[in-house]
């Protein structure tokens, strides 16, 4: 199919499996699918445009916003009926409280004639807010063309593996498909797809390749990514457009857009600048801290041993984990950075950006930089959950995955600084690109 082979870039595996599970329209369908896979992988793009693309009865339902089992329930029949009677255009709420009464009501609105003899689709994303639920409703589901006798297929669309759902009393097993991360080929063949048309596919490429040389270590979600790249590539093409240089002339194009690469480093993920304030801040060519309102926690004073925690996750981002020794312990001999700097670590930290760490390691540095003795209790845990809260601190990792959490620092060294100038702590002479 033409058509979806253009809207959908590097899934073409994941939508081969999918079209030959649905099969023709009045074909039974296999009863539940589960498509798993990290954030900004491709499953809710390409399950909805596959369905669309198809034109196959179907309805979408985030359990993010269906957070009950009635908000839920009612969310699918409606949208179901909604579909059956488009053309009576009937607007009778239907309300369900029970997963018995769900079943009952699902065979009366599937009964329609515009439903009859194909397969409905039904598709949960964000499905593992499922297992904060009734217990007997994801078996429910994977069961529900048994329970209605129904041509349906329900759909769960979730970021973490179908170990983490089975139920201990057993249910019927889904087909489980894999969504994997985009790889930095795909991402260039995504992203370079969205050239503007005044510009030639070639020098759009170039560019994107310069964005993911940057950004690619420390961010590979494809939204992310694709609104940093609508972001500066005005910034990118700045010289073409005044005439000082041509569109292959990659050198030149580099020195003007390096700087504010390495400013737009500091805001990946947060979204603490607009697109508005990011092109004033080009223009006026100044540091982001300076942009008045730029940040919403650079106001807030922080308790006492928070500011050590945020001091330690800092230097655990930005430092190589092998320069903890050299740094915070006592008796570790004299080394020297020229011996053990490798090749590919000439590119400074601070504009590769920060590196996910454990928190074991975030403990251990903080235990070294804290004068007084520090017990770990509940109240530096808490503490640590508060950073993230507020966006201080990135939690890339969580309680689903066998190595435990991990976090990102997210603010920037202007911040770094402020706080440590508070509790009287110089974190320059910790910072690995400052020795």
């Amino acid at each position: 199919m033409p058509h979806l082979e253009n809207t959908v870039l590097c899934r073409e595996s994941q939508v081969s499996t999918l079209q030959s599970l649905f099969g023709e329209r009045h074909h039974f369908s296999f009863p539940s699918i589960f498509i798993y896979g990290h954030t900004a992988s491709g499953k809710t793009y390409v399950t909805q445009t596959l369905l669309k693309t198809l034109e196959l009865p179907h309805v979408f339902v985030n359990c993010v916003e269906c957070f009950t089992l009635r908000l839920l329930l009612e969310q699918i029949l409606n949208k179901l009926n909604h579909l059956s009677s488009s053309e009576n255009r009937c607007s009778t709420h239907i309300t369900c409280e029970t997963f018995n009464d769900f079943v009952r009501l699902f065979k009366q609105v599937t009964k329609a004639e515009s439903l009859k003899d194909q397969t409905v689709y039904i598709v949960l994303d964000k499905a593992e807010y499922l297992r904060d639920m009734e217990a007997n409703l994801l078996p429910g589901f994977l069961r529900l063309q048994e329970l209605t006798d129904r041509n349906v297929t329900v759909l769960f669309l979730s970021e973490i593996v179908w170990e983490k759902f089975r139920p201990n009393t057993g249910c019927f097993e889904p087909f489980v498909l894999y969504f994997p991360d985009y790889s930095i080929g795909n991402l260039q063949k995504i992203l370079s797809h969205d050239h503007p048309p005044e510009y030639s596919a070639d020098f759009y490429a170039a560019y994107i390749n310069i964005l993911l040389g940057v950004f690619y270590t420390v961010c590979r979600d494809l939204k992310e990514l694709r609104h940093l790249a609508v972001l500066n590539f005005p910034k990118y093409c700045e010289p073409v457009v005044k005439g000082e240089a041509n569109e292959r002339d990659t050198r030149k194009l580099w020195r003007n857009i390096e700087p504010h690469l390495k400013k737009a480093m500091q805001t990946v993920y947060l979204r603490e600048v607009s697109s508005s304030q990011w092109e004033k801040l080009q223009k006026d060519d100044t540091d982001p801290a300076q942009l008045k309102g730029l940040s919403a926690y650079t106001h807030v004073e922080l308790p006492y041993y928070s500011k050590f925690i945020l001091i330690a996750a800092y230097l655990a981002s930005y430092n190589p984990a092998r320069t903890d020794k050299r740094f915070f312990l006592k008796h570790h001999g004299k080394i020297k950075k020229t011996n053990f700097l490798k090749k590919h670590e000439k590119t400074s930290n601070h504009l590769l950006g920060p590196k996910p760490f454990p928190l074991d390691r975030l403990l251990a540095i903080l235990y070294s930089i804290v004068d007084s003795r520090v017990a770990p209790t509940a109240n530096i845990f808490s503490q640590i959950t508060s950073l993230v809260t507020l966006q201080l601190l990135t939690l890339v990792g969580h309680d689903d995955q066998l190595d435990g959490p991990k976090y990102k620092c997210t603010v920037s060294l202007d911040f770094i600084r402020a706080i440590a100038r508070t509790v009287n702590f110089d974190i320059i002479k910790y910072l690995y690109d400052f020795l």
